[in-house]
């Protein structure tokens, strides 16, 4: 039997109401050709029609790989369940990704859902269970009391519910079938056995294509090349050639934006820890160095995109990691990189110089069972009654990601941020910080547009510890609520902290002492 198909015979049949999953993390590992394709075949003949997309991560960066911009498309994608959407503008035509450009429009029925839950739903499909029950999410923007997911206002049916069982409420995810699956490897040979060693994540590949076969579903792999049969060490086959109907090659695919195949990411060699790229300077490089006080030797550490995905690097810069000393700090992201240093920008969520990689459910499988002790992530606002918000806010709808999962589930937070936002604009001199140009935009706001994580209830009920580190201010967060500590030298406390508030931290340290002044070094500030 033929498995490998032209990239156009591949989707040729996929039907109008389809239900259809797809992989990738921003740029790694994205089947983008075989998206692509989907989409062009609309484009010509305007079919399929009113498809169901489920993307458990952001996938493709909406620019050099498009991912999910390929198939957002008007009478194609009728809806969207995805875990994070991707929300920049290109750098070249400063146009919004059309994923979000529908979402404002109301063009299609957009629902966000945790990234973990989004991997372990694929689980309960996969076995045929009735769904996914779990308390992580209650009260947040996931809860049916309070939005159930839900993006736009097409978005009206209710695939969150909230149940009772044992007498405590739990958030339930009925299950459904999805009819085809659009995953991505390295090589495949004649039987269909897949093997990923050119990708830096595995994702939910795994998990998508089990769940696809056991809906009767038709799993399409985009890979690279072709191998001949048995050529490879059966430990390098991760998905077997059972669980896959149809191959395609595309011999260019991207290996990641802004990035040609690398070894480092691979375990195939490894680069030298200072030969890596220094964090850009400005505020966030100040509050990657602060935050990552908080890092401790042998503790799984996991980090979030923004300040807080720089402060590996950051530490890097410092000689913190050089030589065996890297060996002395577990780093890791939501997707499974385990070991080496975690990367910032487009190149976030793999490791450099990588020690183990695992699929993307068993990574949440780690993260929900508690096993990160430190979570670095970042925040968008902080209210008042302690709700963090980092999935809708002003005309950014980038959805949670992994955050809810892992804030849920860390013994201890650090939420990073600049103090404000919008046109802010700082210098440093002598040790001190300068606020050259405030902000537009509070952070600290009386309420939240969007529930993403509430702070006081994972306190009480967890016993977690939680600091917010700015480039101006540091806080801690206990079950009283908001609380000022450290101030950066320079700063003045009416003006630039309360003044930029719109709630007063309900107890300022007293005296109240200064952020270290090695912080605020000149080539850490534009």
């Amino acid at each position: 039997m033929n498995k490998f198909y032209s990239l156009q015979d591949a989707v040729a049949d996929i039907p109008d109401q389809a239900t259809v999953a797809s992989t990738g993390v921003i740029g790694w590992i994205t089947p983008d050709a075989l998206l692509k394709a989907i989409g062009d075949r609309f484009e010509a003949t305007q079919a399929p029609r009113n498809l169901t997309f489920y993307f458990p991560c952001g996938t493709g960066d909406a620019m050099y790989i498009g991912g999910m911009d390929r198939v957002a498309k008007k009478g194609l994608m009728k809806r969207l369940i995805a875990g994070s959407y991707i929300n920049p503008r290109h750098p070249e035509t400063g146009e919004r990704p059309k994923v979000m450009q529908m979402i404002h429009k109301d063009e299609m029925e957009a629902y966000t859902w945790p990234i973990a839950t989004s991997m372990q739903w694929l689980r309960e499909v996969a076995r045929r269970s009735p769904g996914y029950l779990t308390k992580t999410g209650l009260g947040t923007f996931i809860d049916p009391d309070v939005t159930g997911g839900r993006f736009t206002p097409s978005a009206t049916d209710d695939l969150v519910e909230k149940v009772s069982f044992k007498g405590e409420d739990y958030l339930f995810y009925p299950t459904w079938d999805l009819n085809y699956g659009i995953i991505r490897a390295t090589s495949a040979d004649a039987n269909g056995n897949l093997s990923f060693e050119n990708e830096a994540l595995v994702s939910s590949n795994l998990a998508i294509a089990i769940a696809v076969k056991a809906s009767g579903g038709t799993v399409i792999a985009q890979v690279e090349r072709e191998v001949p049969r048995g050529s490879r060490n059966i430990h390098d086959v991760q998905l077997p050639g059972s669980l896959v109907d149809r191959i395609v090659v595309v011999e260019d695919q991207a290996f990641c934006t802004e990035l040609e195949r690398d070894p480092n990411y691979l375990g195939e060699q490894r680069i030298p820890v200072s030969d890596l790229p220094k964090p850009p300077p400005g505020a966030d490089k100040i509050i990657a160095a602060r935050a990552a006080e908080a890092v401790r030797k042998h503790e799984l550490t996991i980090f979030g995109f923004g300040a807080s995905g720089d402060i590996p690097l950051v530490m890097a810069e410092q000689g913190l990691l050089a030589g065996d000393q890297v060996y002395d700090y577990e780093f890791t992201t939501e997707h499974g990189s385990y070991g080496g240093v975690v990367m910032s920008g487009w190149q976030f969520s793999a490791n450099i110089n990588p020690e183990a990689v695992i699929d993307g459910i068993t990574q949440f499988d780690v993260i929900e069972g508690g096993l990160c002790k430190l979570a670095a992530l970042a925040f968008a606002e902080f209210d008042e009654g302690g709700t963090v918000n980092v999935s809708k806010f002003g005309t950014a709808n980038p959805g949670s990601g992994g955050f809810v999962n892992i804030a849920h589930n860390a013994e201890r937070l650090v939420f990073t941020g600049t103090f404000t936002t919008g046109g802010l604009r700082t210098s440093v001199a002598n040790g001190k910080l300068c606020i050259e140009q405030e902000g537009k935009v509070k952070k600290f706001v009386k309420q939240a547009q969007h529930i993403t994580y509430q702070v006081k209830e994972g306190i009480k009920e967890r016993n977690q510890q939680v600091f917010l580190v700015t480039e101006r201010a540091v806080f801690e967060v206990d079950e009283q609520g908001l609380a000022l500590i450290e101030i950066a030298p320079g700063i003045e406390l009416e003006k630039d902290i309360l003044q930029q508030m719109e709630f007063r931290p309900y107890r300022i340290a007293e005296p109240l002492p200064l952020m270290d002044a090695s912080l605020f070094r000149e080539d850490y500030v534009e």
